[in-house]
This record gives structure tokens, sequence and C-alpha cells, in this order.
């Protein structure tokens, strides 16, 4: 492996963020906590983990001491996830919960560096059922997702790992504004 260019092809997929999505995807964000709405966070595998990770930094802190701010990681607890996988199937962990959870108002961000997760795709259409607003995050071949969504943070990558790591820049810049709207 050649740390240069693997390098150079995480920068190029952060470059390919798109600033005006970002900035949609937090005022949807910032509109829902404002309005008594909360943040609900679906993944598999390292975007599980993603989830994990913005809903920290949320209900924790980001760069500022202040409330606790409303976002709940669905891929977070073992006991719901292994319960649904075995009474349901593994398509079904995250639509359950966000049957169970979501109210209109709330937002579902949806984590798929593929966007064709048939687990996530399933969160997403029981998301638009309820009334929740879908901020997808996914690489360049996740049309799927993308047409489901209604801001989806894009990384011009089919790597998964360069997708990731743009994913993180970008949810970290949403947490910033969320943050800083929301003190």
């Amino acid at each position: 492996m050649e740390v240069k260019k693997s390098i150079d092809k995480s920068i190029r997929a952060i470059k390919s963020l798109r600033e005006e999505d970002i900035l949609e995807a937090a005022d949807i964000v910032v509109s829902s906590i404002k309005n008594g709405g909360k943040l609900l966070l679906c993944g598999n595998g390292g975007s599980a983990a993603d989830c994990q990770h913005i809903s920290g930094e949320l209900v924790g802190k980001f760069r500022y001491q202040r409330m606790a701010l409303p976002a709940i990681s669905l891929s977070a607890d073992t006991s719901i996830l292994t319960a649904l996988a075995n009474d349901f199937g593994a398509d079904e962990i995250f639509r359950r919960q966000v049957e169970a959870l979501g109210e209109k108002g709330d937002v579902l961000f949806a984590l798929s560096t593929s966007g064709t997760s048939p687990n996530i795709i399933s969160a997403v259409d029981e998301a638009r059922k309820k009334g929740l607003k879908v901020v997808g995050f996914t690489g360049s071949k996740g049309s799927k997702l993308k047409s489901l969504c209604d801001v989806c943070i894009m990384a011009e990558s089919e790597d998964t790992p360069y997708i990731q790591e743009a994913h993180a820049v970008a949810y970290h810049l949403i947490c910033g504004i969320v943050e800083g709207a929301c003190m």
C-alpha cells in the first residue's frame, strides 16, 4: 500500500463533499431539535460506529459545554438488534426501531457506503411513512439511498474507507453547526 496514494484518495473523497448538502443536513437537524424532535441514526459495521460517534457528540459535547441534544444510535443496543434479527430478520433491525421511536418531525441519518443496504433502505422507507426527514450518507454508487432522502451527503469514491473518512468530515461539520445553533 502506498501511503501517499491513499492520502490523496481520501482527500479527493473529502473534496467531493458538497457544502450545500452539509448545510442543508445541519439545518434539518437544527429545525427538528428546536421544534422538539430528535435525531435517529442507523448504519452497519463502520457506519454503525459512526452513528454512535455522532450521537455521542450531540448527547455529550462536540466543542462546547451545553445542554444535551437528543440523538439515538439505533445500532447501539445489542439486545434489541439481536432480538429483532432473530425474530424478524436482519433487514428489519432498524425499521422496527424507527417504527417504535420515530415521530413526525424527527430526523433519520441513514449511513450506507454502498447506498443499497436492505436494512438501511427499509428504515428509510419507514421513516418516510412516519413523516421523518431523512439525511443519507453514501458513496458515489449510492443512487438508491440518494433517491429516498431529503438530502444526501455523497462522497465521490467507491472505496469504503475513503467514503467513511469523508463522512466523518461531513458529520463533524454538521455536529459543529447543530451545536452552535442549539446552544
